[in-house]
């Protein structure tokens, strides 16, 4: 077995009590000893910082980075403004999804945050599609950090006045306390906040300070999946995957009008035109739904989901009880014709039928700051 890599704040984690976990080839922390139930609580309440260095962070160069990007995704990557994040997905011949992403311009180049688990997938990806005269570069030498929750702009200007200027999915090159940083208005939670990448020796600094703020405690793994997943968020691999289109995967909004079918860019991107019928014709046999138990016992990821009659209809893809809301949640794929809002399926967990509702997605209302 390969051992298993550290992100440069290992040893801050340690230190700080960090219970770790192998996830995506690295070791992890699931939890600090407040436990998984008060860091979430305390990231809705305050502000948490977690640890994300784990995942992929690249550097795209040259004249047509963008044009060349814009071929492997069904998102608008050539009008994208200076200064701008996007999500954007990584789709395969058959429609199906390789990774979800960010792509930030930064005016003389693009910088692309992928997901750990497909970050050598994603990058082998690229070098072999994009075309000549685009230079891309590894940043393995950077940390990244996600500052979350109501109070985390509170936390964060006081010690850099300038992050306070920014709104949603805002990305600005920014100095903190003498380190230049990468530093976007955006996260994984649902919450207001701050995705920052930090040079690896100036991490551990960096990251001291920030928690010495009094609203922020360090969060792990662990919270960071009910968070998501109470704000309706997808995790590569489990709720999307290369067997699931974006229709499919309920992310058609992902999907920038000018790259639809009648849109002035339409299509190029692989899959487009698996995924143009399925948008024209309603032609998918399967969709993303969110799902609220009617009982206590949480539903866990890869539960049967069955109808009134006992027959299959799909499966729970991410389950966990959300503490926000005091009721197991999940998520999971259903037959198009169980997708509707309200209506009652089963979760089958030890040979029991455990009713739920199909729910609207996010399951809290998401508290992004637009100014």
């Amino acid at each position: 077995m390969s051992e298993l890599n550290k992100t440069p704040l290992y040893d801050l984690h340690l230190e700080l009590g960090g219970k770790m976990v192998p996830f995506a080839g690295f070791e992890m922390p699931v939890q600090y000893p407040m436990g998984v139930k008060k860091e979430h609580i305390h990231t809705r309440e305050h502000a948490g910082l977690f640890d994300v260095s784990h995942m992929g962070q690249v550097k795209l160069s040259g004249a047509n980075a963008a044009a060349e990007l814009e071929k492997l995704v069904p998102v608008d990557i050539i009008d994208l403004p200076v200064g701008k994040q996007r999500y954007a997905l990584f789709t395969n011949p058959h429609g199906g999804i390789m990774d979800d992403l960010m792509v930030t311009n930064y005016g003389d180049h693009l910088y692309v945050v992928v997901n750990a688990a497909c970050k050598a997938q994603d990058i082998a990806h690229m070098q072999a599609n994009l075309g000549e005269g685009v230079e891309l570069e590894v940043l393995d030498d950077r940390a990244l950090v996600a500052l979350q929750g109501p109070e985390a702009a509170q936390a964060l200007t006081r010690i850099c006045p300038e992050a306070g200027e920014m709104v949603f999915m805002d990305s600005r090159h920014i100095s903190i306390d003498g380190v230049e940083c990468f530093i976007s208005r955006s996260g994984y939670t649902g919450e207001d906040g701050y995705e920052i990448s930090i040079p690896a020796d100036q991490a551990e600094r960096l990251c001291r300070l920030f928690i010495a703020q009094p609203e922020v405690e360090l969060i792990g793994l662990g919270a960071r999946d009910s968070l998501r997943l109470e704000s309706g968020l997808c995790l590569y691999g489990h709720d999307l995957d290369q067997n699931t289109t974006p229709i499919e995967g309920s992310l058609i909004w992902a999907i920038s009008k000018c790259r639809r079918a009648d849109g002035e860019r339409a299509g190029g991107f692989p899959g487009a035109e698996k995924i143009f019928d399925q948008i024209a014709n309603k032609n998918v046999t399967r969709k993303r739904v969110g799902l609220i138990a009617l009982g206590k016992a949480p539903i866990r990821e890869g539960a049967e989901l069955v109808n009134t009659d006992g027959v299959r209809i799909g499966e729970v893809t991410s389950g966990s009880f959300g503490p926000t809301l005091g009721v197991p949640i999940a998520m999971g794929h259903v037959a198009s014709e169980y997708a509707a809002l309200e209506t009652e399926i089963y979760a089958l967990v030890r040979g029991k039928q455990l009713p739920m509702v199909v729910s609207k997605t996010p399951f809290i209302e998401q508290r992004y700051y637009r100014g």
